[in-house]
């Protein structure tokens, strides 16, 4: 084990969590990370299984005393966001995390940890590995590319599956029992643009970059309306439109659509003679956003840079240009509507995750979340009717299901006796904006009872992400006495 975790317990969940920080684990690439659970499971003589999306299953027999309970499904997901900070050397197809601990919290130096969801990850092969937990017959459930649409999840056959109780390990605030969560899509807006190879000549290339930003993740941290990196870039390159003769020569912003992105960058080709005028412009704008997002990003920054070009170079015709940026901002983001019924509950909202200039075409990628299946079909007709008008390519993905309440739950009763017995008071119940598996096996698994909960986590999918430690074991212990009471 690492000597960061020393003194720290539980052990083996400390030990799994040091070992799957070196395995490559980015959504598309999670077959390392399933090798790593198959040898594990050969080496322990248990029965493990993967599918051709590399969702991998372990099957544990029941301690003695429990053989005739209900088989329990313990899930979670292989993948992880991949964020890192623009100074920071890092490849995440083969550099190991470098883990630190400060003040009492797990995080990765200038990148994320990996935590959602890697801690299901640690329990899970905590549990398979140990011999002093009480426990029903369990099945380990570690779906693939969750972040990316939950697309693993959505083609698993899950007819070898026998438990119908589900305990899905992949929240992120103790103390909360989460019982119902948001359904979600994915959006593409293309606008198709030319380029035009213009002559540099009396007119200078410059770099536009909006950084600082917090970010975050575009469902649990929706509601904290933190700057969209994005959509301040189109709100900068509007005013700068409004005021010199510019040109978009590329533009390129955020990594996943799931991610509320903290940096976006354009280059633009404007004339010399505007040069201070577009200095002033953007002075302006960045006060005015300074100002704006004073509580919420207060680190945020608008800069430019003079950047070398050749005699001539490839650039967006000025109608195009103009077009681009009117996408930009008019495209709505953030919380659209708050639940009606449960409080503080965001009930609809999408998030403009990514912006790039490729293959001849500016995408514009979203998230988008409602817990009412019509909302969520209503706002992607909204940005339907916006492509069309625009004379944009226009495709939705990724479109996974809500988990809607249940009435009656004896696991949640369960759950909560247990809570009140380990901490002498009531967990929180309630639903949240984000989305999560639990909602498409519910679909699956008839009669199965579902419950999400998970150790304290801020800042999920950026690279100020970090972990509890004093949580993790808490949470730990309530799912070891949570299993022995079933």
């Amino acid at each position: 084990m690492g000597h960061i975790f020393t003194d720290y317990r539980p052990e083996k969940v400390w030990q799994y969590f040091e070992a799957i920080t070196k395995i490559p684990r980015r959504s598309g690439n999670e077959a390392g990370m399933s090798d790593y659970l198959l040898a594990f499971a050969k080496d322990r003589g248990l029965v493990a299984y993967r599918d051709e999306y590399f969702n991998t299953v372990i099957k544990k027999q029941a301690t003695k005393g429990y053989e005739k309970s209900n088989t329990v499904i313990i899930q979670g997901h292989l993948d992880m966001v991949c964020e890192k900070n623009s100074d920071i050397i890092f490849d995440f197809e083969k550099d190991a995390l470098n883990l630190k601990i400060v003040d009492g919290w797990l995080t990765a130096e200038g990148t994320t940890l990996g935590a959602d969801n890697g801690i299901a990850i640690a329990f899970a092969l905590a549990l398979l590995d140990s011999d002093d937990v009480a426990h029903p017959a369990l099945e380990i459930v570690m779906t693939t590319d969750e972040e990316v649409g939950m697309t693993g999840a959505l083609n698993m056959d899950t007819s070898s599956l026998k438990g119908k109780t589900f305990l899905n390990i992949d929240s992120e605030e103790e103390g909360e029992l989460v019982v119902s969560c948001a359904g979600g899509l994915k959006a593409y807006i293309e606008y198709p643009v030319e380029s035009d190879d213009l002559l540099t000549e009396g007119r200078i290339l410059m770099e536009v970059v909006v950084k600082g930003l917090l970010g975050g993740h575009s469902g649990v941290e929706i509601d904290q309306n933190r700057g969209n990196a994005i959509k301040i870039l189109g709100r900068v390159l509007n005013d700068i439109n409004n005021a010199v003769d510019m040109n978009i020569v590329d533009i390129y912003g955020g990594m996943k659509d799931n991610v509320i992105p903290r940096e976006a960058s354009a280059f633009v080709l404007i004339p010399a003679f505007d040069e201070d005028l577009f200095a002033g412009v953007i002075e302006k704008t960045r006060l005015e956003v300074s100002n704006e997002y004073l509580h919420t990003d207060p680190n945020i920054t608008i800069v430019y840079e003079d950047i070398e070009c050749e005699s001539s170079i490839n650039a967006i015709p000025r109608d195009q240009t103009d077009t681009a940026i009117f996408l930009l901002n008019a495209l709505p983001n953030g919380i659209l509507a708050m639940s009606q019924n449960i409080p503080d509950l965001v009930e609809t909202s999408l998030n403009l995750g990514v912006v790039k200039l490729k293959d001849g075409f500016i995408k514009y990628v979203f998230a988008t979340r409602s817990s009412i299946d019509s909302k969520k079909a209503q706002m992607t007709k909204m940005l339907e009717l916006i492509a069309k008008q625009t004379g944009s390519d226009f495709e939705v993905t990724s479109e996974y299901p809500g988990w809607d309440v249940r009435t009656e739950s004896p696991l949640l009763e369960k759950s909560i006796a247990v809570y009140k017995t380990l901490y002498g008071k009531e967990p929180l119940v309630k639903g949240i904006h984000a989305g999560l598996e639990s909602g498409v096996f519910l679909k699956k698994l008839k009669d199965a009872d579902a419950i999400s909960f998970g150790p304290d986590m801020e800042s999920v999918h950026s690279p100020d992400e970090r972990l509890s430690m004093a949580s993790t074991e808490r949470v730990w212990d309530y799912l070891v006495a949570l299993l022995k009471s079933l």
